[in-house]
């Protein structure tokens, strides 16, 4: 009685679609993480060069 007890707990375990969302969102969030991670150093040093740039240009006109 106890085995079929536990082994209909196991299934309805195994139906149980609830999680599935939080895990999706948990990759989505990693997914970014890693995009954000790829991405933010190439852009902040082609921002940090272009004001490198206008910081030079404007010290040779004064």
């Amino acid at each position: 009685m106890k085995m079929n007890t536990a082994k209909n707990a196991f299934f309805r375990f195994m139906k149980d679609e609830e999680g599935a969302s939080g895990i999706e969102y948990a990759l989505v969030a990693a997914m970014v993480a890693v995009a954000l991670v790829a991405f933010v150093t190439p852009v902040r040093d082609a921002i940090v060069g272009v004001f490198t740039d206008i910081q030079g240009a404007l010290e040779e006109t004064e």
